[in-house]
């Protein structure tokens, strides 16, 4: 089979599908598969199929690497699955194997070249690509289908992202290079040439050969091809989605960011966590980081809780204003005076000296309507009453 397969391509310039060198296989795509994800695609070329589903997460959720390298944790993670299934066999289902974790290594390069900054789109982003039917080239179809889902679930990709896998048939002097192989082809050739990339240039490659070595003349051609080759199916890639979507997917976590004063991160988080805690159960449950610059993000799926979460900090963040009035609530009595609740951690005092003597004595819940007279260094604000108000 290996001596006759080699024989057709090598001497009549056939390949068992009836395919000339440089031509690639039948290819379609489709996005936004699954209705509930934050993105999916499906990438079919012959009879290599790949669905890809993108889930966007917080930038708190990035995965933390327990190893020997520098590289602490992980923003972006792509999980390549291999079944049985795909290649007609049947097997058990177990953690990854060195090929799996290979392949989702490579394409996870390929697309860390063109995904935007943190500070652009500060998610973290897990991709996990599931191989529905193999026949060559799979790894290269993840690409593929995980640039389609990225772009569709609106991570704003600098560019798509296609790869192909280029073979080789050497018999001495003569020798084929073959574009988008298929299972045989690589099992009976000399070599497997991955080459992923834009219309701008390569993002990632990886070379297996059976031979002894390739010549560069070969290594350029087989460049040059895989590049023509690239490009056709990027082309048509864009028939199915051009550009990155303007907006994450509905079902994806909106986000906000701000800027508070590093000074000011303690009041944000409070003696261990309550007040962010409390502004997190009050905002519907979104997730808050905060990182040592002072910068805050906020995610949740619904707006109006991004909104009044960034409102409640604002109102521990932003200090009231000398002069303003505002109408605030009893909460605390002492000798002295009274503590009233301003905004949202807030407190003013309002001592006796500022109450004018015909006035009753103040009680706990009542609402009083008072003037910002003074802050100190401490940022403590003293208070003067403009009139009282019923008791709720």
């Amino acid at each position: 089979m290996k001596k006759l397969v080699r024989d057709f391509i090598i001497n009549k310039k056939i390949r068992l599908d009836g395919r000339v060198n440089n031509e690639i296989r039948p290819l379609t795509s489709i996005i936004d598969v699954l209705p509930i994800v934050h993105g999916s695609a499906l990438f079919t070329r012959g009879e290599t199929q790949v669905l890809s589903i993108v889930t966007l997460g917080a930038m708190g959720e990035h995965q933390i690497i327990d190893g020997l390298t520098e590289e602490e944790s992980k923003r972006f993670m792509l999980h390549y699955n291999f079944p049985s299934f795909s290649v007609g066999e049947t097997g058990r289902f177990g953690p990854p194997n060195r090929r799996e974790i290979g392949h989702g290594a490579l394409a996870e390069k390929a697309l860390l070249q063109v995904l935007p900054s943190i500070d652009d789109f500060p998610y973290t982003i897990r991709v996990v690509t599931e191989v529905l039917a193999s026949n060559g080239s799979t790894s290269q179809a993840a690409i593929c289908a995980s640039s389609l889902a990225l772009m569709a679930s609106g991570v704003p990709l600098k560019s798509g992202v296609a790869g192909i896998a280029m073979g080789l048939i050497k018999e001495g002097n003569d020798y084929v290079i073959l574009s988008d192989i298929q299972g045989s082809e690589d099992h009976f050739g000399d070599m497997d040439f991955k080459v992923s990339g834009t219309n701008q240039g390569i993002c990632a490659l990886q070379m297996d050969i059976k031979i002894d070595g390739i010549t560069m003349e070969i290594f350029k051609e087989a460049l040059l091809q895989a590049k023509i080759g690239r490009k056709h199916i990027l082309d048509n890639m864009k028939q199915t989605i051009n550009i990155s979507r303007n907006k994450v997917n509905k079902n994806a976590p909106k986000i906000k960011q701000l800027q508070i004063p590093i000074n000011r991160i303690r009041d944000v988080i409070g003696a261990g966590g309550k007040v962010i805690t409390n502004i997190v159960e009050t905002s519907s449950n979104v997730k808050i980081d905060i990182n040592d610059q002072g910068k805050v993000t906020i995610y949740h799926k619904d707006e109006a809780s991004i909104l009044m979460a960034e409102k409640l900090i604002k109102d521990i963040i932003e200090p009231v204003i000398i002069g303003e009035i505002i109408t605030g609530t009893v909460v605390r009595i002492e000798k002295f005076g009274y503590f009233i609740n301003l905004k949202e951690n807030i407190d003013g005092l309002l001592h006796n000296s500022k109450i004018p003597k015909n006035k009753p004595l103040l009680k706990l819940k009542q609402e009083v309507t008072v003037k910002v007279i003074s802050i100190d260094e401490k940022n403590r604000v003293n208070l003067e009453l403009i009139n009282e108000i019923k008791i709720k």
